[in-house]
């Protein structure tokens, strides 16, 4: 197994879709930047999160928003083409949206109803309904 961890800027908004055996799985596009000066490119993942934790979170997975993904490194062949792929494990937001599908900007914030300091264990147990990091805690 080759675990990664990788920060960068989604390029293509969450998107849920249901497999032919009935199973959810939330796909999304994550561009890094990789090397500098002349020789700086840029690096495509495609994520794919499996399951409800990548439902729920889809709505802040924004085009142009700052993400960072953490989950198994794999690859595809298409077309002759290589494609990067994670296995999606752990997610962080690291900007936000006051609106789901409206966009992002800004550091990410705990949704109101949270308590003291944006802590979702500083009011009541929320368990696995937030499926990713405060990346500000």
């Amino acid at each position: 197994m080759k675990m990664i961890t990788i920060a960068g800027n989604v390029g293509k908004t969450a998107e849920v879709r249901n497999t032919q055996n009935g199973q959810q799985v939330t796909g999304w596009t994550v561009a890094v930047d990789d090397g500098w000066g002349q020789n700086k490119s840029t690096l495509w993942f495609d994520c794919s999160w499996w399951g409800q934790r990548g439902e729920k979170v889809a709505p802040y997975i924004q085009k142009g928003g700052k993400i960072t993904v953490s989950g198994e490194l794999s690859k595809r062949e298409h077309d002759g083409k290589t494609y990067l792929t994670i296995n999606v494990n752990d997610v962080t937001l690291q900007s936000k949206s006051d609106q789901p599908n409206a966009g992002s900007t800004g550091n990410y914030d705990a949704p109101s109803g949270y308590g003291a300091g944006g802590n979702p264990n500083s009011g009541r147990d929320l368990g696995d309904e937030i499926p990713f990091k405060y990346s500000d805690l």
